[in-house]
């Protein structure tokens, strides 16, 4: 996991603090194990703050709201009073001088009307405690006193291995004993079969000794996946973290490498893959992409790097559709998908409203024409909260 999320550029807060008053406060909230404590007061600008956490490691989920005049960008800083230290972050950047931790937003996120707010998260780790930071401010302008710091005792919770905190599905496919998937992940050809193969490899690997090996074949209608026998229908957003190897460029046309059934379709599948060389998402009941792919659109992508192992992770919520997608720990603009509509980026996408619902993962490729690849997956989790790479 790395250490440092790169920071982005901010400008300075306008007028926080409308004329004729003096008072900026706070709501501060802590979902954490012990008893919460919060304060509020008229501001110019208020943050949520809500943990979740476990031995040696937490998540927050942070919202900043802008009660004064709108502003086009934002910078959050705040004091830590534990040994806490940030690993990474979504929707923000990142970055931790000793306890002092400054996050600015993500550039697509910065511009707040009056009213308006930006969600997003940090996750971290501490060894002796893991009390509430009291002391935000929005570019430089306190949001107010907040209540004592509520020490969150004993935690409740024990994450799984591998990083993966409350994760369903956390595997770097070790327990495959065989070349053939078994188990908890089978072979499967969703629509049609061609010469694909998908094999445990145990000479390639990001962590431990195995991997997912799909060889994938050009051809139209040539699918070759392993999916997982675990159920994801009760898990809502959907946060999905995987390492992936590929040996050759995503090419102009169309292809897919994680395909999840999606009950709000039908059974259709929501896919991740490429097009015109960068990385899109595909909806297959009205074949819709995000990005469109308009130089515009592909402009807004990014490709997958060959030859190398590669962080992808992204995000589904299963109550707005709204969708978020990072290579490392850097979010890819044309990959975000928020409900508002971007010229060139998400029309085509916005034009179905009903949100997905994910029910399984497969991992593997299908191609619509373009050549051979062969790709390698390692270290999957997937689960309701951000994991990290």
């Amino acid at each position: 996991m790395r250490t440092l999320v790169p920071r982005l550029r901010h400008h300075p807060w306008v007028s926080a603090v409308p004329a004729g008053f003096s008072a900026v406060g706070l709501l501060l909230a802590a979902l954490v194990a012990a008893p919460v404590s919060s304060a509020v007061a008229d501001s110019g600008c208020r943050v949520d703050y809500a943990v979740n956490q476990w031995s040696g490691g937490y998540t927050a989920a942070i919202k900043v709201t802008n009660l004064g005049p709108a502003v086009m960008s934002w910078r959050l800083t705040w004091t830590y009073g534990g040994d806490q230290q940030v690993t990474s972050a979504w929707n923000a950047g990142a970055a931790q001088s000793g306890k002092a931790v400054t996050v600015t937003d993500a550039g697509w996120n910065g511009a707040l009307a009056t009213g308006g707010s930006a969600d997003f998260g940090v996750q971290g780790t501490y060894q002796a405690a893991n009390p509430t930071p009291g002391d935000f401010a929005v570019n430089g302008v306190s949001c107010g006193g907040a209540t004592a710091p509520t020490d969150p005792g004993t935690p409740t919770t024990t994450p799984p291995s591998s990083g993966c905190g409350g994760a369903v599905i956390c595997t770097g496919f070790e327990d495959q004993s065989g070349t053939t998937p078994s188990g908890a992940w089978q072979f499967t050809a969703p629509d049609c079969q061609g010469t694909g193969t998908v094999t445990v490899d145990t000479s390639v690997a990001h962590g431990g000794g195995r991997s997912i090996r799909v060889d994938g074949k050009a051809g139209y209608c040539n699918h070759a996946f392993v999916a997982t026998t675990a159920d994801l229908s009760s898990v809502g957003p959907v946060y999905l973290r995987m390492w992936v190897r590929h040996t050759t460029a995503l090419p102009a046309g169309h292809v897919a490498f994680v395909s999840m059934p999606d009950s709000s379709q039908g059974g259709k599948a929501l896919r991740i893959g490429g097009q015109n060389g960068a990385l899109q998402w595909n909806r297959e009941l009205d074949d819709a992409t995000l990005p469109a792919q308009s130089p515009a659109g592909v402009a807004q992508s990014a490709p997958l790097p060959t030859g190398s192992w590669q962080c992808l992770r992204f995000m589904v919520d299963t109550s707005n559709g709204h969708l978020d997608t990072w290579l490392g720990d850097q979010q890819i603009p044309g990959l975000h998908q928020d409900g508002v509509p971007t010229a060139d980026i998400d029309q085509q996408w916005l034009s179905r409203t009903t949100a997905p619902r994910p029910t399984g993962l497969r991992l593997g490729r299908e191609s619509y024409g373009g050549g051979d690849d062969t790709l390698w997956f390692d270290d999957v989790a997937v689960g309701s909260a951000p994991i990290g790479c």
